[in-house]
């Protein structure tokens, strides 16, 4: 399968740097969505408490808050961009496993 895959070297450099910056972003969006833990209070009721601690829970500590799926998402990336700095040999025999992982990380929400 890998056989059928020849990217030339400027093509490799160009997918490997907008790897690297979506790699970034998506680190930055992470870091982003740890501050959301420190969120105040949503007021003095009881109410306003449970709606700030589930507010807390979507943004970090469970496998389907926001903080963990920017985390799934950069280690399936980091792995397309390992893959492409290597030449892409590899990228089409590991497609199947990095869509199984995406698809993983999405269905963990139904």
């Amino acid at each position: 399968m890998a056989e059928g895959l020849r990217l030339d070297p400027q093509a490799i450099d160009e997918i490997v740097a907008v790897c690297d910056t979506m790699l970034r972003t998506l680190k930055d969006a992470a870091e982003e969505a740890g501050n959301l833990t420190d969120a105040p209070s949503f007021g003095g009721f009881a109410s306003a408490e449970a709606l700030r601690a589930g507010f807390v829970r979507k943004a970090q500590g469970t496998p389907e808050s926001l903080y963990e799926r920017l985390e799934q998402f950069y280690v399936v990336l980091k792995g397309m961009r390992d893959l492409f700095a290597a030449g892409g040999e590899g990228f089409l025999a590991a497609e199947y496993d990095w869509v199984q992982r995406l698809h993983g990380a999405s269905s963990d929400e139904q």
